[in-house]
């Protein structure tokens, strides 16, 4: 009997290892992962992590990769620990994700740093509106958002709130810091991390992703655009930073460069 589509044993066994072979087979994704593994994997004479050219090389990959790729690698759908280590270790964390040392740093950090970086500071904003929820929506969520939700995420990955899964265990996702030292700002740094680790919308985004045949795959928008039409949204949606000056977005800040 043939097993059952979505099962272990059947096309859903190490969809993460099809994606790295279907990145490899197409010139363009495998140079540009190839830079970023370069980059992200190099050391400088002090022994550290060239975490501006890395992050720089991950946006370059997402940017100009085909999503049908590039997303096929950030979101393979995984159903054991050896695969779901393989994609949480896919954008080598130690360089692009964790900070040095022992413990995270506190969030307010990350969204400090982000507040003031004109990369990070419009794909915020974008992944914000393009994964907020909708009561209206049959599942809490705006219908056929999913796709834009990812492409939105996708976009942090390379910036100063650089998100990655936590654990080989599950498809949980978070920035690399916390909320324990945030004093007066607490409620602030909370509803920022929130925005990753309690979104209903992101995370059946990620866990509905079928590399065979997701309509995120199919879609090849430039990737600017979408995310142009997610910083439209963000102008005029209220979301867990309506506190925080992030979302006071000027028009001219979607028309900087994002690389």
């Amino acid at each position: 009997m043939a097993p059952k589509r979505g099962s272990p044993s059947s096309d859903a066994r190490n969809r993460c290892v099809d994606a790295a072979e279907a990145c490899t087979a197409d010139e363009q994704c495998q140079q540009l992962r190839t830079e970023y593994v370069a980059q992200c994997l190099g050391r400088t004479a002090s022994g550290g992590c060239p975490r501006t050219r890395c992050h720089r090389a991950l946006r370059r990959f997402f940017a100009h990769g085909s999503p049908a790729l590039t997303h096929a690698l950030l979101f393979c759908p995984c159903f054991d620990p050896v695969c779901a280590e393989r994609r949480r270790q896919t954008f080598v964390p130690a360089c692009a994700f964790s900070w040095p040392g022992p413990a995270p740093p506190s969030c307010l950090e990350s969204l400090d740093a982000c507040e003031h970086s004109r990369v990070c500071r419009p794909r915020l904003l974008a992944f914000q509106a393009s994964c907020a929820p909708a009561p209206s929506g049959p599942d809490g969520c705006p219908r056929d958002q999913a796709p834009r939700c990812l492409r939105a995420y996708a976009g942090l990955v390379g910036t100063a709130v650089t998100p990655n899964y936590v654990d080989n265990a599950s498809a949980r996702v978070e920035p690399w810091c916390n909320c324990g030292a945030s004093g007066n700002r607490r409620e602030e740094c909370e509803a920022f991390r929130e925005l990753f680790t309690r979104n209903q919308c992101l995370d059946g985004a990620i866990q509905a992703f079928d590399s065979g045949r997701p309509s995120v795959m199919q879609d090849h928008q430039n990737p600017r655009q979408d995310l142009g039409h997610g910083l439209l949204q963000a102008s005029s949606t209220d979301g867990p930073l309506k506190e925080c000056s992030l979302l006071s977005l000027l028009p001219a800040l979607a028309l900087q460069p994002l690389l």
